[in-house]
């Protein structure tokens, strides 16, 4: 069984934020160097069921 990820972060502005889409594992590694080198804070790659996507923290 595939294993989805999705990501939490807090953005520049301080703004909590979450994907609206899920990753594969590499895919979700990719996209967390890419938000903290736009200067994001906090983020965390995150487990989810299909289908599912993580609530916004803050």
């Amino acid at each position: 069984m595939m294993q989805n990820y999705a990501l939490t972060w807090t953005d520049p502005t301080g703004k909590p934020r979450a994907s609206a889409v899920a990753y594969d594992k590499p895919s979700a590694g990719h996209r967390q160097a890419d938000l903290e080198a736009a200067g994001c804070t906090n983020v965390q790659i995150v487990p989810v069921k299909p289908g599912q996507l993580p609530d916004v923290q803050g």
